[in-house]
């Protein structure tokens, strides 16, 4: 008689191993790194931290230039954390959902305009960090992580009250909701910038010259709607929680 446990183990361990197209590993000890995201992580975290020192290293009373942009760029993060969360809450998350919001955008734009695939690797090829779906689940669990401290923070352990409320009839509803709000983000984001980026590599493939350019200034649109919207729904998340009510 065939062991079919043994099989089915088999079988399992084949399909983990399953990759989709080549990557780029580094060696660390006994395991592998997916080296590909890291690096265009680290070069938008760069690009960040660069725009950030020249900007701000001589500030003047009257801004002018790069200071007047960055100060239009904050006051725009000011605005948005404030209308989600609200007045009096809103100061100390700005700097997250700004976080948020730069990082999403640049990431999305480099995909847009850099050319990535010019950068040659041993295997695999470089694309935006958001073009992975590890990178768009990871800030969505930090958004996450960050509503249920921001109730935690204001409530304690009440803040788990709103789950039986009004009554407990919907308690496997509002259990279910906390696990599909990181979802959403990460696949929302994760499915547009991938699909945007294909329908321009498919375009470029097949009509070169005309046709993919509006279709790469659509994509910048996009892009920066898709981390409007990842950052609005975070801040409204964080909100909520701190309201204690749906």
């Amino acid at each position: 008689m065939p062991d079919f446990v043994g099989i089915s183990r088999n079988s399992f361990y084949e399909i983990s191993n399953v990759e989709v197209g080549q990557h780029f590993y580094w060696q660390l000890g006994n395991f592998q790194v997916h080296a590909q995201v890291p690096i265009t992580s680290w070069i938008v975290v760069t690009i960040l931290l660069s725009l950030a020192i020249i900007a701000t290293r001589n500030l003047q009373t009257i801004p002018a230039d790069a200071q007047n942009f960055i100060e239009y760029v904050l006051e725009f993060i000011r605005d948005l954390t404030r209308t989600q969360i609200g007045e009096e809450e809103y100061r100390p998350w700005v700097p997250f959902v700004g976080t948020m919001f730069l990082f999403i955008f640049v990431s999305n734009w480099s995909g847009a305009l850099f050319p990535w695939r010019v950068l040659e690797l041993p295997n695999g090829e470089l694309a935006a960090p958001t073009n992975d779906i590890n990178t768009t689940v990871a800030l969505a669990l930090l958004t996450s992580v960050a509503y249920f401290y921001a109730g935690l923070h204001k409530k304690g352990l009440s803040y788990f009250g709103k789950y039986i409320q009004p009554t407990p009839v919907p308690l496997p509803i509002n259990i279910l909701e906390d696990f599909t709000k990181p979802l959403s983000l990460s696949f929302r984001l994760f499915g547009n910038i991938l699909a945007d980026e294909l329908v321009v590599a498919v375009l470029i493939s097949l009509v070169p010259l005309v046709i993919p350019i509006p279709m790469m200034f659509l994509g910048l649109f996009t892009s920066a709607i898709q981390a409007l919207i990842f950052a609005t729904l975070a801040a409204a998340y964080i909100g909520e929680s701190m309201e204690g009510h749906h």
